[in-house]
Order: structure tokens, then sequence, then C-alpha cells
């Protein structure tokens, strides 16, 4: 605002905003005279809203050609309509596959791989969808992304495969680590989608299929009870951080990458048991070396312990896994990482920085685990993150 305002431009017309009826989004974008505001329907969830504004106006922007993308999807749509019988309606299918195999085979572990450059971030999306939508009342399915791969008997048998895929099929690689996983019997499935434009369909196709899967869950697919807990206790560490209870306690939850971080690592770890899963909360600025450490790090725990690894980075998961973890099954092990940041960017206006307000959402996350008795470990990885993180694949290792 200020560059633009002392170069004699007009801020607000730099910006549009797409948000519901009546936000504080909205206030702001009429006050200060955005180029564009776009109203999405305020009945719709967040992670349901793919084929509304929030996200059809990027794609829009990207250059996509929407007619032929919600076609796509209206073609779904009435594919799954209540008229179509249950073996011939696809969301219906796959709505009845998570959910029978979460509840009666205890395959709740939905590991999605996915090929080809317009497929590859989908499952991100899925990510959220199925974990902030089945991860109630103790129950949920574990949406597992991004995993690195391991030989097929150190998967658990908790698993369920979906790989998405070009028309041609998976490619060499993938298709003979899907060959392993059946030969050691693991159900996967395999979902052919022929090009961008059919992300459409894909889209309307898992949400319906996970409301779908509420049903045999058990749950409200459309609730996010648990993702204010985790907010509330960070806005109270931020406002009076000694006296509001939102400071986690620093034994056993928590310990430095030092000579104890071996010992407090394997007492830890020590609880996992078979259908568990560890996840990797990384509280650090993502860049390319920080992932690859801790792909490195999931796959290290998922030889050496035999479970289903996650990992997200905060706070974007607390709004995207964090229902899950919070009000989902009580299996998750989760292994939170901290660092110093060497420098703290001001935010404007606030009086604080935003290595405090990480650190803010890390404690309030951190106690919210603790008071849901999730099993939690904080590990401060200091002001050297790639020490750090060496120090703590060398503990896994020890």
């Amino acid at each position: 605002r200020e560059e633009l305002s002392r170069a004699g431009e007009v801020p607000g017309k730099h910006f549009a905003a797409i948000t519901d009826p009546g936000t504080p989004l909205e206030k702001l974008a009429l006050e200060e005279g955005f180029r564009a505001v776009f109203r999405a329907v305020p009945t719709v969830g967040g992670r349901y809203s793919a084929l509304t504004h929030f996200g059809l106006v990027p794609a829009a922007l990207l250059g996509a050609d929407l007619g032929a993308f919600l076609n796509q999807a209206w073609t779904m749509a009435e594919g799954c309509a209540a008229s179509v019988p249950a073996p011939q309606n696809p969301g219906l299918a796959l709505g009845a596959t998570l959910g029978e195999l979460a509840t009666r085979s205890h395959r709740d572990k939905l590991t999605l791989y996915a090929e080809g450059p317009s497929l590859l971030p989908f499952p991100v999306w899925v990510e959220q969808l199925v974990a902030e939508s089945t991860g109630k009342s103790g129950r949920g399915i574990i949406p597992v992304v991004d995993e690195p791969w391991a030989p097929p008997a150190r998967y658990g048998d908790d698993r369920l495969f979906v790989a998405l895929v070009p028309p041609s099929g998976p490619g060499p690689e993938l298709a003979a680590h899907l060959a392993g996983l059946s030969r050691a019997g693991h159900p996967y499935l395999l979902v052919k989608v022929p090009g961008p434009g059919n992300l459409g369909e894909e889209f309307f196709r898992w949400e319906f299929a996970v409301a779908a899967s509420g049903i045999i869950l058990g749950i409200d697919p459309f609730n996010q009870p648990d993702v204010e807990l985790a907010k509330g206790l960070a806005r109270e560490a931020m406002a009076h951080p000694a006296a509001s209870g939102a400071s986690p306690s620093p034994d056993p939850a928590s310990v430095a990458a030092g000579p104890a971080l071996s010992r407090a690592l394997k007492d830890f770890l020590g609880k996992a048991r078979p259908g568990d899963y560890v996840c990797l909360q990384a509280y650090l600025a993502p860049s390319p070396e920080t992932w690859s450490a801790l792909q490195g790090i999931r796959r290290a725990l998922l030889v050496e312990l035999g479970v289903a690894t996650t990992l997200g980075y905060g706070p974007r998961f607390l709004h995207s896994t964090g229902q899950l973890h919070k009000g989902g099954p009580n299996n998750g092990l989760f292994l939170q990482l901290v660092d110093t940041p060497k420098e703290e960017l001001p935010v404007p206006g606030a009086g604080y920085g935003f290595g405090a307000l990480l650190r803010a959402q890390a404690d309030g996350d951190l106690v919210a685990l603790q008071r849901k008795g999730r099993r939690a470990l904080r590990v401060d990885l200091g002001a050297d993150l790639p020490s750090g993180l060496r120090r703590l694949s060398e503990a896994l290792h020890g």
C-alpha cells in the first residue's frame, strides 16, 4: 500500500477479492475500491469450493476453459445422480470403497499417488477434503500424500492406495510399484484422468465420494468442530503468553536437537503400534532443501517403524489436516518441528513479528493436541535449520 501510494497509484485497483458476502474482506474491498469482488455461495464449505468462485476465478486467470471444465463436472454430477445404480455411480462407488475399507478392514490410510504435471498437485487438494471432512468424533480416513516409496513389505495392512494417472496408464516405475503392492496383498485403485479439462469431473467425483463415505463412517462430512481450538489457543498465546495456559508443557512435550534427542525420540516413537501413523508438523520456512530433508526423515520412519507418515508445513496444515489430528482417531504420533528464525520480519501494524506469530500457532496446536490426549513431541531445531535437521536425522538412526 505504501509503495503504491508513493508512486501515485490507487492501491485497491491492483487487487481483487474472492470472498463470501458480508465478510471483513468484502468490506475492505469495497472501501479500498478493489478492481473486482467475486462473492461465492456462502453455504459451500471451503474444502468443497473447487467448483465455486474460489476455484474457478484463479482457473480463469490461468487461462482455463471454464465452459469445458464445468461441462465435465456436470457430466460427472449426472453420473452420480440418485437415479444411477450404485455399481455404475462413480462417486458412490468410490465413497463406498473408502468408507467400507476404513471401517470394516481398518484400511484407513488413503495413500495417494499421481503422475503427470496436471495431476501432481491433485492429491494435496484431496488431502484437505478427506481429512477435514472425515476426521471427527474419533473416526476418520487419514490421507497420505507425497510419501516416499518403500519396499511393499514395509507397508502395514491399514493401507488403500489410489493412483491418478493419464489415459496411457502409470509409467514403468509406478506400475512396478503398484504390482509389488498388489502381490503383497494391498488393494489399489487406478484412476485414469484424460487431461486437465477433466479435473472438473474429478473434483466433483471426490467431493461426492467423501460426502458419501461420511455416511458409512457415521459422521457429518460438512462440519469441522475442532478447527477453531488451535486458533483460539494461538490468539491467547499472543495476547497473554504467561497467563493463558496456552504454553505447551516443556517436559516431556519438548526437546532440543541436542544430546537428549535420541533418547526422547526412541521413547516417543516406541509408542507406535500397528495401524498408527507419524505426522511431521514442520513449523519451518519451506525450501527445496528442507523438503528433501523432511522426506528423508519420512522414509526412515516408514522403513524403520512400518507405519504411514504424513507431512505438513505449519500453519498451513492447520486448515488442511488439523481437524483430523484433533478430532479423528487417536492413532497419530505428532512430531512438531520448530526453529528460531535468523531474521524476525515484522507483521505490519501488529507490534510483533512473523516468527513470534508462527511460534504462537505452534504452541496453540501443541496444547490442543495435548488437551485431546494425542501423543505429541516438539523438537526445537535451533537457529541453524540445516544443522538441526541433520541432527534430527542422525538421532532417528542412532
